[in-house]
């Protein structure tokens, strides 16, 4: 029933993103280096989503009652497992934010801008006030604060919809693209390690659950499908915009 939600809009708009000069303008470290500045706020942002996902498909209240459709229980917990603690390669384990920001570190990038936004949150900080005292490209604030405004107020069949169209469904294909140019320098593992782990995961078994899921909470109405479509328009334009700002920021370097 996902096929129902794709039209040629929403096609045209994958194939952009896929085709995106970012990928072209990831040459050297440096481009490296302005590309996960700015991306580390969608990896950070990804968690949002999940946890909204969390919180009504499973129960994490007390007293603790079980949920009525125990696969999409599993589903979501099997993402939790391995978004807050996967393997990290070395014998432990970590959330992949944090191989995220270990890899950043690797290759010097500039973690101040993340590391501020987490401080301000830590701090409780209402987020809309956090977010608008960023110094980060508007694009950047407009990516987050699309995602968290969904997050904590949009239909739960909304929330399912930009997860599996602008994440699950596109995300291994994306880095796919940046896995074959990365070179074989040894600042460069850490991340080669997160890529790698989020496009098998990711295919394996979460992108597939996931197109389910959103079948599943949109239960053939109509007017569900046609919103979970302008939903991932909307997804997948925000992750244009943001590869355009960092796009704009490896071409403005000296």
């Amino acid at each position: 029933m996902v096929n129902n939600y794709i039209n040629d809009d929403l096609q045209q708009l994958r194939a952009t993103l896929l085709t995106h000069p970012v990928y072209s303008h990831i040459r050297h470290v440096e481009d490296l280096r302005r590309y996960m500045q700015y991306h580390v706020f969608a990896v950070w942002d990804f968690m949002s989503l999940l946890k909204r996902l969390q919180q009504e498909l499973t129960t994490v209240t007390i007293p603790w009652v079980p949920q009525s459709n125990e696969l999409y229980t599993r589903f979501v917990n099997e993402i939790v497992l391995g978004e807050e603690s996967d393997e990290d390669g070395l014998g432990g384990y970590g959330s992949h934010f944090s191989l995220y920001l270990e890899a950043m570190k690797a290759v010097h990038a500039d973690i101040r801008p993340i590391m501020t936004w987490m401080s301000h949150l830590e701090h409780q900080k209402p987020w809309e006030l956090a977010l608008e005292s960023m110094n980060i490209d508007e694009r950047v604030k407009a990516f987050v604060h699309w995602d968290l405004s969904l997050a904590t107020a949009g239909e739960l069949y909304e929330v399912a919809a930009a997860f599996f169209f602008g994440r699950e469904d596109i995300i291994p294909q994306m880095f796919l693209k940046i896995v074959d140019q990365l070179g074989n320098d040894q600042e460069l593992e850490r991340f080669r390690y997160y890529l790698v782990r989020h496009i098998a995961v990711d295919s394996d078994s979460h992108g597939p659950l996931a197109k389910k899921l959103v079948d599943h909470l949109c239960h053939h109405d109509a007017v569900k499908i046609q919103r979970a479509g302008e939903v991932a328009r909307i997804a997948l334009t925000q992750r244009i915009a943001l590869f355009d700002a960092i796009v704009d920021s490896i071409t403005a370097r000296p």
